[in-house]
């Protein structure tokens, strides 16, 4: 299973599970996740989303492993993004180790984000010769401000879970063995509230922000489309599946 699912009084904890690839996504995965989205959206005994990762990873964003010839997804990245930002109910989550590409800018994306005091996160998308995803151009200025999220996009640099934190990226920290016990019981005192309060204040918080993500995540797949495949891209690919350093040099 790439993912697996959990339900304990009103919260359901949906977990990535693909920890031997430290739960990349792939096509498939993409699948699973947006239709376990779709379901939770729809089942009035959910009143709030965890995600989780399984393992040591939260996870590794996309596969660059990945074959590029399979069948067509069903929802594909473009479908699970759409599921998150149309979800209805809250969304936490617990962030239990490190976090790359879309495994960061999920963030963005999220009502509550809570993070292990050992996990750590990246968006690699310059050293990868790309742009940002998922509306990360519009949610990280929000919740960051403008320089560190310039910073955080444009670097590719790591950033511990003390400066996630310190930046507003994340809600609150706590040690790698309280963080689902912690993220709970946020999520319990959530779920102890009616569900139509809770549709209704998420929709009047994300409505006006709605219109944003997608212009953002439109944009931002147009200059994907472009660099993808382009000579700075290609030596990124090669350099990761040679296990060495990209030479951006002549970039």
């Amino acid at each position: 299973m790439l993912t697996s699912i959990k339900n304990s009084g009103g919260v359901r904890t949906l977990t990535f599970n693909r920890p031997e690839a430290l739960n990349a996504f792939n096509d498939a995965m993409f699948d699973a996740v947006a239709a376990d989205l779709l379901a939770a959206s729809a089942d009035d005994s959910v009143k709030v989303l965890v995600i989780t990762g399984a393992g040591r990873a939260f996870s590794a964003g996309m596969d660059l492993a990945a074959p590029r010839n399979g069948p067509p997804a069903k929802y594909g990245f473009p479908g699970m993004f759409e599921a998150i930002v149309e979800f209805p109910k809250p969304i936490i989550l617990a962030i239990n180790g490190l976090g790359v590409g879309f495994g960061c800018t999920i963030c963005g994306l999220a009502d509550l984000v809570f993070m292990a005091s050992n996990a750590r996160l990246r968006c690699p998308f310059t050293s990868l010769g790309l742009t940002a995803e998922a509306s990360s151009t519009v949610t990280f200025p929000q919740l960051m401000g403008y320089q560190n999220a310039f910073w955080s996009l444009l670097s590719s640099q790591w950033m511990d879970a003390q400066t996630c934190k310190k930046l507003g990226l994340v809600f609150a920290l706590t040690e790698p063995e309280q963080l689902l016990a912690e993220v709970y019981e946020y999520a319990q005192i959530l779920a102890a509230q009616p569900l139509a309060s809770l549709i209704a204040t998420k929709e009047l918080l994300m409505a006006p922000r709605r219109e944003g993500l997608r212009a953002a995540h439109k944009i931002e797949n147009v200059a994907l489309a472009n660099l993808l495949g382009g000579p700075a891209n290609l030596q990124a690919v090669a350099a990761f599946k040679e296990r060495r350093p990209a030479d951006f040099s002549n970039f």
